[in-house]
């Protein structure tokens, strides 16, 4: 399994480091007031705001034009635009907020929402919601995804939700005609055996995001990665953690999947199995298709993930927040520009649910004529998988990025055979727990 993210897999480290350059960044960084109170101007009066976010060149080109177009619309706004890799961005953004000089409108990742808002550093977005910014056609479930200790730190961009984007000559080259929407896992260590037999591997396997796709299997125990108050793991019975990377461990020793030293050796989509064609699929998120599909320059499908249980696995996420600065001296102004990103039928236009598919049911009709076919089956794998899921179960704790390095490593070491999933499952436990621990108030 595979998430190049977005997600996950980056220590709290971050969070300390220090000031990093961010490249890009076609302004330099102004000293904001501690002041929290917004500061509402007239339809003449300059505003100045500035907006963070990281991503690859073709997301920071069409931003570019989304400012442009919401500047000619308001003359008297300058949106001023910093812009990095992942990497890049959580090394910036640290020291500002430690400088109380974050951005006034900040792109926010589910691992670190919780952390900036309970330090007082991202503004409540709900005196915002049926006003400057319009929710509508906005539904509960989307707009609650952002929801921090009852207050609303984050608007999601738009939603996404994981399965497996596969080839389908692939597929047939390893003896199956096709993958059934209700498969299993059973199902899938079947294919994958074939696709061994066939000198293909099935998957990546599950790092470098295990947390995300141990998660969806522990959903379809009805149990979760997290407690409810982020203060432990959210299961326990440890032989949940034992059967799912057991799995791993086998499907890895029987070179159905890539190995942690493979895996390494893949430094971006150009490297990929499957666009060399020795690798039948990848599990990533649904916005991830529309960038494969142009490197593979063929076919590709898509399907849910395996189960029993795969409607309680399944879930949409937010691809990621628009959150405001609460040291931002325009909150008002700059929840307008929150409302063009999410609601302006144009700006979606220039965005084409790069950010995950549009929550407002009007911009998705809008963007429905424009859509590339490989645009077209994530609008509809989306579609889809809201109809087989059930509610996200919100942003991960404080402490989610330590948790997921050590889980990220812990897999690692099972996969090489150098950790007994037994072994590993004790000691998960044991430092994940000391690990959320922190939050107990």
């Amino acid at each position: 399994m595979k998430i190049k993210k977005y997600v996950a897999g980056l220590s709290s480290l971050l969070l300390v480091a220090s000031l990093a350059a961010c490249s890009g960044s076609n302004t330099a960084s102004t000293t904001k007031s501690d002041s929290a109170k917004s500061k509402t101007a007239s339809k003449n009066e300059p505003v100045t705001l500035r907006i963070s976010w990281w991503g690859n060149q073709p997301r920071t080109d069409y931003t570019l034009k989304i400012i442009d177009l919401y500047e000619k619309q308001h003359p008297n706004v300058k949106i001023e635009s910093e812009y990095a890799s992942w990497d890049d961005y959580w090394k910036k953004l640290a020291p500002e907020a430690a400088a109380n000089n974050l951005p006034d409108i900040i792109q926010m990742d589910t691992s670190y929402v919780t952390q900036y808002a309970n330090n007082n550093q991202l503004a409540d977005l709900k005196p915002f919601y049926g006003k400057e910014i319009n929710t509508k056609e906005l539904s509960n479930d989307y707009i609650d995804a952002g929801k921090v200790n009852n207050h609303y730190y984050g608007l999601p961009t738009g939603s996404n939700a994981i399965g497996l984007q596969y080839d389908p000559a692939l597929l047939k080259k390893a003896g199956i005609d096709s993958i059934p929407q209700k498969w299993t896992w059973t199902d899938y260590q079947s294919m994958a055996k074939k696709a061994v037999a066939a000198g293909l591997k099935f998957d990546d396997g599950p790092n470098p995001a295990p947390d995300v796709f141990f998660n969806y299997y522990l959903r379809t125990q009805g149990k979760r990665l997290y407690s409810k108050d982020g203060t432990t793991l959210g299961y326990k019975d440890d032989k949940l953690f034992v059967n799912f990377f057991k799995m791993y461990a086998e499907l890895t020793k029987e070179n159905a999947i890539l190995s942690p030293d493979e895996k390494a050796q893949v430094k971006g989509l150009e490297d990929d199995p499957v666009v060399k064609q020795q690798s039948i699929g990848i599990f990533q998120w649904s916005n991830q298709f529309v960038g494969l599909q142009q490197v593979v320059n063929r076919p590709l499908e898509m399907v849910g993930m395996p189960g029993p249980g795969a409607d309680k696995g399944l879930f949409l996420k937010p691809s990621m927040y628009w959150s405001m600065s609460n040291s931002s001296k325009n909150k008002t102004e700059a929840a307008k520009f929150i409302d063009f990103l999410e609601n302006n039928v144009d700006a979606n236009k220039l965005a084409l649910g790069d950010r995950g598919v549009p929550g407002a049911t009007s911009v998705q009709k809008a963007l429905d004529p424009l859509l590339s076919p490989a645009q077209k089956q994530v609008f509809d794998y989306v579609a889809w998988a809201g109809k087989h899921s059930t509610v996200f179960n919100g942003p991960d704790p404080i402490g989610a990025g330590e948790v997921i390095t050590l889980l990220q490593n812990l897999s690692n070491q099972i996969c090489y055979g150098n950790l007994k999933p037994g072994d590993a499952a004790k000691q998960f436990r044991q430092q994940a727990d000391a690990i959320l621990s922190k939050n107990k108030k």
